[in-house]
């Protein structure tokens, strides 16, 4: 397991865990980062990266990302 911030472009993961407090687990849940789904770095930008996750693409900070275990 590990952060999805050290995840490489293109290569298929699973979201395994979602840490951070209470506030930060629901707003990661809400844009689809919940534990058992698929997702896939697209490319990483001046510390943040573009997700895949349920069909869409996030952008999320590279602080996000060390909270989401793939």
């Amino acid at each position: 397991m590990m952060p999805l911030a050290f995840a490489d472009p293109g290569m298929d993961h699973t979201v395994k865990k979602v840490n951070g407090n209470a506030q930060m687990r629901q707003h990661l849940a809400d844009m689809g980062f919940v534990e058992g789904t698929p997702v896939t770095v697209v490319s990483r930008l001046n510390g943040s990266l573009i997700v895949n996750v349920k069909n869409a693409r996030i952008a999320i900070g590279e602080s996000m990302a060390l909270k989401i275990m793939v």
